[in-house]
Parts: structure tokens; C-alpha cells; sequence
């Protein structure tokens, strides 16, 4: 570019975007490596599980089990789906959906790609399981027609073909659920904690290992919930609370917005702490955040954040209201 050429507004705005997108490119790129040197360790375990579990064969295990013995598929920066057949598929969108014929037989990706499993049957359970990594998201529509939207950092374990009798699921980090109605098959969600059973509804469940709670947040329909103290049905509008650290539950009135905005690429937020909202952020984009106030980690931010800004524009929105100053430091962001 010639010295004595001006550059616009808008050229400079768009420099800038460049920049800070490379920055945070730059961020993600090193947190991915860092953990590389546990991988072979992870790989050792990984097989040991597959083999522990062949999926061609039936299975007499239950689904938390399975769930359990899968590992290794955390350690990529892809969404992967694990086939019957132990065949892995890396989708390298970041917002891929998944489609399942109602044999199972048939996986199709996005709109172009088709996958083949053979040995689903409904008498022969073979498990299936979708890791979805920070920074991404995906949604899948079950061979019963059941469409579940899967946040960041999170895991589903399913049968390539519910059994005549039960539609079960396991699931760990995030997830909404619009399932189809069947009164003589109930669909269950299971976590660690807890096992959700409903006939057709949509709700969202919430279940992330570092979380101090597990909750269930009813949109529509009707749920039970069953915890190893008590069991809970919830009505719409309401949410159930699991909180592990005391091994007790509630229930409390909610505006359920909040709790599947993320689907559609907006998070709301009202009077949520600063700390949780930048620990759903930082899963969201895949970029570590650590906030070195303690005081600042307690205040309450309410507003609209849109997801589908870069995310130093959506640091820079809460900054509108809440004043803080963040640095990059160590490849983490540093929010004080």
C-alpha cells in the first residue's frame, strides 16, 4: 500500500477484527497443543476400551458404563461421532448437523455426507457416541425422530437403534431435547447424577463435570427426575437443581429463555456472576479465561450477547457496563 494512502473507518475496523481474530486463532491453537503430550497416554487407555467393549457384539453393559469406557475422542479439536463399528468420523465444521435414518443404517452429515453401519438392530444394542469439544457445537436427529442440540464441551452416548421397550441416553456437558412423542417407549436422559424419563417434550439438561450443579430446565411437556435421595416432576417453566457438593436437590420457578438461547446463537444473561458467565464463554469459543478479582468474579451482569461476534466484541459488550481491563498473559485471558 502506498505511504500517502488513507485507509477508512471501515478498513480499519476490519484490520482490527483481523488481528484480533488471529489473536485468539493463536490462543486456541496453543491450548490444543499444550495437552498434546498427554495424548499417548489417553491413546494407550483408549484402545484398551474399545476393546473392552467390541459394538459389533451385543451388549449386556449399561449405557454409563459404556459412557465411561469411552475416552480419548476429548483430545481432538473436531467433532467426532463413533460408529457401531468403532469407525470414527471427524466433522470439521463448527456447527454440523447429524441426521440418523430409522434404521440406524444410514448417518448423513451435513448435507452432503453419507455414512453406512451395519449390525443396528433393535435386538442387538449398539451404542454410538457423539464428543462434541469446546468451541463447537452440533445437532443430531435419533432414529426415532428425537433432535437433540449439543453445546460445547460435551458428550452423548446412544444406541445406533432404541430398543423396542426403552429410549435411552447418556450425557455429559450440555444439551436440549425435543423428543418425539412415544407413550409405550419413555426417553431417558442419564448423567452422573440423575435420570430423567419423559414421553415428548423439549428441555435442556446441564451436566458439566467442573459445574457444582446438574440441572434440568422444562420448556415443555412434562419430566420425572430421578435422583438417589428422591424423585422430582417437573412442570413447565420450572427447573430442578441438583447440587453436589451437598447431594441435595430443588426446584424453582425460571424464565427458561436463557437455557436454550445458545441454540440459536445468543446468550441472555440476568444478573448472572461474572464468573459463570465467562466459564460459558470460554467453552462457547474454546479460549481460556481466568478472572484475577475475586470481587469483579461475584458481580452481575445482565444483557444480550451475540454469539456470532468474535470474542474480544463480546468481552467488549459486558465491558459497556461492567469495567474491567483483560490481558493475554501465559496464552490465557486475564480479566482483572
Amino acid at each position: 500500500m502506498p505511504l500517502d494512502m488513507k485507509i477508512t473507518e471501515q478498513e480499519k475496523s476490519e484490520l482490527r477484527n483481523r488481528i484480533s481474530n488471529s489473536i485468539f486463532r493463536h490462543i486456541r491453537r496453543k491450548r490444543i497443543l499444550k495437552y498434546g503430550a498427554t495424548i499417548a497416554a489417553t491413546v494407550v487407555l483408549a484402545l484398551f476400551a474399545i476393546n473392552s467393549f467390541d459394538t459389533n457384539k451385543p451388549v449386556t453393559s449399561s449405557i454409563k458404563e459404556v459412557a465411561n469406557s469411552m475416552h480419548g475422542q476429548e483430545m481432538s479439536e473436531h467433532i467426532q461421532l463413533v460408529l457401531n463399528n468403532n469407525q470414527s468420523i471427524e466433522i470439521t465444521e463448527n456447527e454440523a448437523s447429524i441426521s440418523y435414518s430409522k434404521t440406524g443404517e444410514q448417518v448423513t452429515v451435513g448435507t452432503t455426507k453419507s455414512i453406512r453401519q451395519t449390525h443396528a438392530s433393535a435386538e442387538k444394542i449398539s451404542f454410538n457416541t457423539l464428543w462434541v469439544p469446546y468451541g463447537k457445537r452440533t445437532s443430531i436427529i435419533l432414529t426415532d425422530g428425537s433432535k437433540v442440540w449439543l453445546n460445547s464441551g460435551s458428550k452423548l452416548v446412544f444406541p445406533a437403534v432404541f430398543t423396542k421397550e426403552r429410549r435411552e441416553v447418556y450425557l455429559d456437558g450440555e444439551a436440549i431435547f425435543e423428543v418425539a412423542h412415544n407413550k409405550e417407549r419413555p426417553f431417558v436422559v442419564k448423567t452422573g447424577e440423575q435420570e430423567i424419563e419423559v414421553l415428548g417434550t423439549v428441555f435442556n439438561v446441564s451436566s458439566y463435570p467442573d459445574e457444582n450443579v446438574v440441572s434440568t430446565v422444562l420448556k415443555s411437556g412434562s419430566v420425572k427426575i430421578k435422583y438417589k435421595q428422591n424423585n422430582i416432576t417437573l412442570n413447565p417453566g420450572k427447573r430442578a437443581v441438583y447440587d453436589r457438593a451437598n447431594n441435595q436437590s430443588y426446584v424453582n420457578k425460571v424464565d427458561v429463555e436463557p437455557y436454550f438461547s445458545w441454540r440459536d446463537g445468543v446468550f441472555i444473561f440476568k444478573s448472572d456472576s461474572m464468573e459463570s458467565i465467562m466459564k460459558k464463554i470460554a467453552r462457547y469459543y474454546n479460549v481460556e479465561i481466568k478472572i484475577d478479582n475475586s470481587e469483579l468474579a461475584k458481580t452481575t451482569f445482565s444483557g444480550y450477547l451475540d454469539l456470532r461476534d468474535n470474542v474480544e466484541n463480546v468481552i467488549k459488550t459486558i465491558q459497556e457496563t461492567t469495567k474491567f481491563n483483560y490481558n493475554i498473559i501465559d496464552e490465557k485471558l486475564i480479566i482483572n
